[in-house]
């Protein structure tokens, strides 16, 4: 079962690369995301995928084959910090495509590049906000 397992962390990884590669800023996040996926299946792989004892046993008695509860909190932790990177992305995506117009790099690199419109100049007024 575990060479299924890495087979599909690589596959997974793979997809995810293939994502970040692209021009779309919707697919970029979409890659990070698998990539974070993968990196959670593999460490649930390399704390022993499958175990032939529960976690939990009476007291004093130590199985030999039980799994690995640490990797398997790693992950769990791992998934919850990956749901906040993931909704942060689509935040900052969303903001992208209100001020720019679009999500795809070259446009928006350009667009951000351009100069700065020269602001009207107001005159002062006494008392008032500077």
């Amino acid at each position: 079962m575990e060479i299924v397992a890495a087979l599909t962390v690589g596959a997974l990884v793979a997809i995810g690369i293939w994502l970040l590669l692209d021009r779309n800023l919707v697919r970029v996040v979409l890659g990070v995301v698998v990539i974070g996926n993968a990196i959670n299946l593999g460490v649930l792989t390399a704390g022993r995928f499958g175990s032939r004892a529960a976690a939990f046993v009476a007291q004093g008695e130590v199985p030999l084959q039980a799994a690995n509860p640490l990797p398997q909190a790693l992950v769990l932790t791992a998934i919850v910090i990956g749901f906040a990177l993931f909704v942060f992305a689509l935040a900052v995506l969303k903001r992208t495509w209100e001020t720019h117009g679009t999500t795809e790099t070259d446009r928006v690199t350009a667009l951000a590049e351009e100069p700065a419109p020269d602001l009207p100049e107001t005159p002062l007024r006494p008392g008032g906000p500077a």
